[in-house]
């Protein structure tokens, strides 16, 4: 294990994310006013704050786990932001204990964040990894890249990235956390069947290999913004007296809605929808707190804060 270590693609130490964070994203200064957005980068800064690489983990939401619980039980705290990559993953799960194909050639992992968020703030979280990734894929050319809600990203109508979030309470001083899981195929080209027709790797996009270590520090420097954009704002909405709802548009969720080709399409949702499809509708809106707002055929309309789309159309 080492602070960072790719495919042997590079060595670098984490503090060089601060370096790259301010060259690439100052373009960021358009969501918010210019002024705020070195504030903004402080309060992200948490991300990656310490990286931590393997060659190769069954899962790495099962290894950020026992990260916390092994730190804990030593009396040593967890560093908020804290970065778990490996090169392969052999047992990876998606929702609902869904098989992910995760060789070598793509990015895997999980951040751990503490629960530090505001009820009307910790339900954007799960918009921001799907943005982070899309403007990642765009940058290095992905143009046509897209987010299906809640977060995951979509190249040429197949899977290129998916995330999980869940929740942890640790066992010793229950503290509670968020934990991030991350799967981007990069130069992971190569899919056994069932995922051959439904996913697809930037490589395969590009028709060129992907500097693995490069697009790693876009994609962090990214949830950087978007983690200390989630915190500043929850911070300016309390300065002005804030409420028990946030009524206002969001720059994550207005981000979000530019980035998504979700608004306005047909799909099925379920909170299993694979295996158990609820009913189908048209998305009519994102709702300030992140839901989908769906208009049904006989005109009333429902809102799911859970659950997972497939488009029909």
């Amino acid at each position: 294990m080492s602070p960072w270590n790719m495919d042997n693609l590079a060595l670098l130490h984490p503090a060089a994310l601060d370096d790259y964070v301010l060259s690439v994203e100052l373009i960021r200064r358009q969501i918010v006013d210019a002024p705020a957005c070195e504030e903004i980068f402080r309060y992200g800064a948490c991300v990656g704050s310490v990286i931590y690489a393997y060659p190769s983990l069954s899962r790495a939401m099962d290894t950020a786990r026992d990260h916390i619980a092994t730190r804990e039980k030593k009396g040593v705290s967890v560093a908020n932001g804290s970065l778990i990559l490996a090169s392969s993953l052999s047992l990876p799960k998606g929702r609902f204990s869904r098989s992910w194909h995760a060789p070598p050639g793509g990015l895997w992992g999980c951040l751990i964040l503490a629960d530090t968020f505001l009820p009307p703030f910790r339900n954007l979280l799960p918009l921001i990894p799907g943005i982070a990734c899309c403007e990642a894929l765009h940058q290095d050319g992905a143009s046509d890249a897209a987010i299906r809600w809640v977060n995951d990203v979509l190249v040429q109508g197949k899977k290129q990235a998916g995330f999980l979030i869940e929740g942890f309470r640790s066992p010793v001083h229950g503290e509670n956390y968020h934990l991030l899981g991350f799967g981007l195929n990069l130069n992971n080209d190569t899919f056994p069947p069932e995922l051959q027709e439904t996913a697809i790797a930037l490589s395969q996009v590009l028709g060129c290999s992907i500097d693995i270590c490069s697009f790693a520090f876009s994609f962090l420097a990214k949830l950087r913004w978007y983690v200390g954009l989630l915190l500043y704002e929850e911070e300016q909405w309390l300065a002005r007296g804030g409420r028990d709802v946030y009524e206002e548009e969001h720059p994550i969720v207005r981000r979000w809605k530019e980035l998504s080709d979700t608004i306005g399409r047909r799909v099925q949702f379920g909170y299993d929808v694979l295996k158990n499809p609820q009913y189908e509708a048209v998305v009519s809106a994102i709702a300030h707190d992140g839901a989908l707002v769906f208009r049904h055929d006989d005109g009333t309309t429902s809102v799911e804060h859970s659950g997972e789309i497939r488009y029909r159309q």
